[in-house]
């Protein structure tokens, strides 16, 4: 099977159950925006710092791309998604929220990003995810989405902030409170 099929040279894509739309349409916005979360989220388990999370990265990855494939499925057609979102995944990401929490300084202000590239990504990759929670959520204004989609995006995104705080912690790097 060749990676070309130049049926997308118009300005269209197909969604899973054959529909064509255009490549500006909500639905390919939300599945493109989960796409690059996952990417971002790849780059994120690449680093070394992140040896120790090399499973929960891999799950996140894995139930976003369930989300890519459920929101890239047709909803006016009769193709099911093949796979479903884990119902208990945002209940996951709290517990590893919690856990990382445990050992963190309270926080009682907004922390400016950066510092160090590790922490720099885990931000990033917070911003893409709430770009992408944001065009589910304006898909789902006039196409049902999955609700747990936009539970796990909202929780992920979270787990990603408290994520670069731990960097930060662990590499001794200091969290510039903001307002400075």
């Amino acid at each position: 099977m060749k990676i070309y099929t130049r049926t997308g040279d118009d300005g269209t894509t197909s969604l899973s159950g054959g529909r064509r739309v255009p490549k500006f349409h909500p639905r390919v916005e939300a599945y493109g925006s989960v796409d690059e979360l996952i990417s971002w989220v790849g780059l994120l388990r690449g680093c070394p710092v992140n040896d120790s999370r090399k499973d929960i990265l891999v799950y996140i990855q894995d139930q976003l791309m369930i989300c890519a494939a459920a929101l890239a499925t047709d909803p006016e057609g009769d193709k099911e998604p093949i796979l479903h979102v884990d119902p208990e995944c945002d209940i996951k990401l709290e517990r590893e929220i919690d856990k990382m929490e445990e050992i963190l300084p309270p926080l009682n202000s907004f922390v400016l990003p950066g510092g160090n590239l590790y922490i720099s990504y885990c931000h990033i990759t917070r911003c893409v995810c709430r770009r992408a929670e944001r065009s589910v959520s304006e898909l789902n204004q006039t196409e049902k989405t999955p609700q747990i989609i936009n539970k796990f995006l909202n929780r992920l995104s979270d787990y990603l902030f408290v994520l670069s705080r731990l960097i930060s912690l662990e590499l001794d790097n200091e969290e510039i409170k903001w307002p400075v």
